[in-house]
């Protein structure tokens, strides 16, 4: 047989099997769906009480706020970057609801006087606000090349003294209209609440986004090669500036949702979901490094450390205990998950 015939029998070969091997998303995918149903099996068994309907869709209502956030987050450490100014704008978004919306009695430096707008007009101008938030991170990234965990930080105070001046250290839960509590108290069945239904939604969007669509696409091309992407024509710098934008509006619903439910615009309100948000997303297969990941990734370690979160507190632990044990178990986790992959691609 010639050379040239025994290496495209070779070639061949080769492309074949590549086709047929699985990806690495998806192994890595399906390897902490594995590990996330072994979670949800021991915590079934070691935690009294916790294999019922009403535990599981209490899970389902308290992880669905952090989905909304690991969304954005995701699409933006895909691209290699990441963005800590989240739990800030939660927190700025459910004082700017309700300060926009509480009735205007004119009482100077009152937490009970608001601006008195329609609940429509006040949650549309809160997520023009939080957007601004995102705004202002994208040009500081993009126009000065800054890093995006120094920027965003700075995001994060920003956006959370802005929460503390108009809330002044405290909440705003009087004179508010009777529609405030509607998108976060609103039932759909049982203790499934709205807030769910619109983590569905956008969850749905998002991964046609990341699947079908050029801009998806471009995600991983940024995250893998920026350099590369602009000379294949990618405008890199602007598709940055918008998951930033994103990123905050995403995190402004949350942040109007949480305030909803809780009938206040409390300062002090998502307190560390800027970290939980970016453990969640690495938790489920997203690199942190970029180039690698998927919103699904994000939603399933939305649900294994919401099992943990859950376990350890009904054990009833006390709450450094629940912060050591959670801790090691994800440190565990990602280990094993970055220890399966390497060895996957020996």
């Amino acid at each position: 047989m010639l050379p040239t015939e025994e290496a495209g029998k070779k070639r061949i070969h080769h492309v074949s099997e590549s086709r047929n091997k699985m990806s690495n998303l998806t192994f890595i995918t399906l390897a902490m769906f594995g590990v996330l149903i072994v979670v949800f099996a021991i915590a079934s068994m070691v935690v009294p009480r916790f294999f019922n309907l009403n535990t599981i869709s209490n899970l389902l209502v308290q992880q669905s706020e952090m989905i909304i956030i690991g969304i954005g987050v995701t699409f933006i450490v895909i691209t290699g970057r990441l963005d800590l100014s989240v739990g800030g704008v939660v927190a700025m978004a459910g004082v700017l609801s309700a300060y926009f919306a509480q009735a205007n009695t004119r009482a100077e430096f009152s937490l009970s006087s608001g601006l008195g707008l329609p609940y429509w007009a006040a949650v549309l101008l809160t997520l023009v606000c939080c957007m601004g938030i995102g705004a202002i991170n994208a040009f500081f990234i993009v126009k000065f090349n800054i890093a995006s965990i120094i920027v965003t930080l700075g995001g994060m105070s920003l956006a959370r003294g802005i929460a503390m001046i108009i809330a002044r250290g405290a909440q705003r839960n009087v004179g508010l209209p009777p529609e405030f509590g509607f998108l976060g108290r609103f039932s759909v069945i049982g203790t499934i609440n709205l807030a769910v239904c619109i983590m569905i939604v956008l969850v749905a969007v998002a991964l046609f986004v990341e699947k079908k669509t050029i801009f998806g696409r471009n995600l991983f091309l940024i995250g893998s090669n920026k350099t590369a992407a602009n000379l294949s024509g990618v405008k890199t710098d602007r598709q940055i500036a918008q998951l930033y934008i994103l990123s905050s509006f995403l995190a402004g619903i949350t942040g109007i949702l949480m305030s909803s439910k809780f009938c206040s615009g409390s300062s002090s309100i998502a307190g560390g979901y800027e970290f939980d948000a970016l453990v969640l997303t690495v938790l489920g297969g997203t690199s942190i490094h970029g180039g690698f990941g998927s919103v699904t990734c994000a939603v399933i370690g939305a649900f294994i450390l919401g099992i943990l979160s859950t376990s350890v507190n009904m054990l009833g632990y006390p709450p450094a205990s629940q912060l050591l044990v959670r801790g090691f178990v994800i440190v565990i986790a990602i280990l094993a998950q970055r220890y399966a992959l390497n060895k996957r691609n020996v």
